[in-house]
């Protein structure tokens, strides 16, 4: 039993120093292959495109962070459902999941209603 636990973490330890080498091979053959002709041009800030005029401030709209807020509050909660799913199919676990899922979609569903009311999900 010692030989095989140990070997199950040799594997580990190979891997992971592999992993170490091969990008530390990769920035070095970045560096040896790349160009090197710095400039002025290349020094200045980069925006889509654009050659940086006036002052680094601007407003933005807040609508568009919160989009990507609710966003990503209902793709990491999706992932609860997967565990969820594994648990239900399990003799025993049948109502108490389920209701346990249930209470978990009225909070979700409780939010949504929250920020439908006070108008977040208007596009103007």
């Amino acid at each position: 039993m010692g030989t095989t636990y140990l070997a199950s973490y040799s594997t580990l330890g190979f891997l992971l120093v592999l992993g170490v080498l091969v990008s530390i091979a990769a920035f070095a053959a970045n560096r040896l292959l790349r160009t090197q002709a710095p400039s002025p041009a290349k020094q200045t800030t980069y925006e889509c495109g654009l050659d940086p005029v006036g002052d680094g401030w601007a407003q933005m709209q807040i609508r568009y962070y919160v989009y990507a807020f609710l966003y990503a509050l209902f793709a990491v909660e999706s992932v609860f459902l997967f565990p969820w799913a594994v648990v239900y199919d399990r003799p025993g676990f049948g109502v108490t999941a389920a209701a346990e899922m249930g209470v978990f979609v009225a909070v979700l569903a409780l939010g949504l209603a929250y920020a439908w009311r006070k108008g977040v999900l208007r596009w103007l």
